[in-house]
């Protein structure tokens, strides 16, 4: 079925009726020169919000015409050493790491998480620029429980996937220092133009009544990121997700009544087809630092994206 309507708007900058009272006060913070390192969408959102605040923000990317303003670009590529200790500003207060590989398997893997974070950890330290606090974004790809287990920062990480080993690794070496580390595992990030799910309800794919999903909404990404970057907020490992892990076809099903679409049909013999193994992750090391969540589950999430395409 076609919608009629366009997924290409950006709708993460919309206003939100729901505040955060835990960044309310970041205005306050002192200013800081702020380093993103692998500046895409997640990290473009950010960076506007940090200045806003009346920081200075640095986005590092090797295509920096795509660095929109008020961030200042640094074309440079992690995985070049010389190039990026060229271009790397001096001195670098804050920074965070946000990578994509550039290609989707093990050597991309490598060199943008270990490798690239290697580089730039090196460059900083040529140009004496000591940041207060390192903040690395990986994934719940770094868990290989598959059975709809509950799961927290202390639970084992035995990922069953390349994907998840290179990103523990990265992880090891974000929280080796030589300055304040800290970890934050999203869960799949929804919302900000990634229509995944609503694309998988339109074209009528099955989803699996038994397989455990977890969820966090792109604008909840950017006020994570700025919440860990604050410097009263313990470093550490922690996990980025909404309040509701789910079953797949619990979310699918949503999405298809607020599309107007058939339910999904079921997937035949269920679990096991994941590549992300089915857990339901929880949050509350991250609540208990005091951050608030604007979208607390896929419902208020999916309501607002279908709302506002059909706006």
């Amino acid at each position: 079925m076609s919608r009629g309507w366009s997924l290409a708007g950006e709708y993460s900058n919309l206003t939100h009726p729901m505040q955060n009272p835990a960044t309310n006060n970041d205005a306050k913070m002192n200013t800081e020169r702020i380093l993103i390192a692998g500046c895409g969408d997640l990290g473009c959102a950010l960076g506007k919000e940090l200045a806003a605040e009346g920081h200075r923000v640095f986005g590092l990317r090797r295509n920096a015409a795509r660095i929109p303003a008020p961030l200042e670009p640094v074309a440079a590529d992690l995985c070049d050493a010389e190039s990026l200790a060229a271009a790397l500003p001096s001195p670098i207060d804050r920074v965070y790491f946000i990578v994509t590989p550039d290609r989707r398997d093990e050597g991309g893997y490598r060199r943008a998480f270990v490798e690239g974070l290697i580089n730039l950890r090196e460059s900083l330290l040529t140009h004496s620029a000591t940041p207060r606090k390192l903040i690395f974004v990986s994934s719940t790809a770094v868990y290989g429980q598959s059975g709809g287990e509950w799961i927290d920062e202390e639970s084992a990480t035995e990922p069953t996937r390349f994907t998840g080993e290179w990103l523990l690794k990265g992880e090891a070496e974000a929280l080796a220092g030589p300055w304040a580390g800290t970890v934050v595992r999203f869960g799949g990030i929804y919302g900000g133009g990634r229509d995944y799910v609503l694309r998988k309800v339109e074209a009528g794919e099955p989803c699996d009544p038994e397989h455990y999903t977890n969820r966090i909404h792109h604008r909840d990404c950017v006020g994570i990121l700025r919440h860990l970057g604050r410097p009263e907020v313990a470093d550490g490992v922690y996990i980025g997700v909404d309040d509701d892990p789910a079953p797949q076809c619990a979310v699918m099903d949503y999405v298809a009544e607020l599309l107007g679409c058939a339910p999904p049909p079921r997937r035949p013999g269920g679990g096991g087809w994941s590549r992300a193994g089915s857990k339901r992750c929880s949050n509350q090391r991250l609540k208990a630092t005091g951050y608030r969540l604007l979208y607390a589950s896929f419902r208020e999430g999916y309501a607002e994206i279908v709302r506002t395409l059909r706006s």
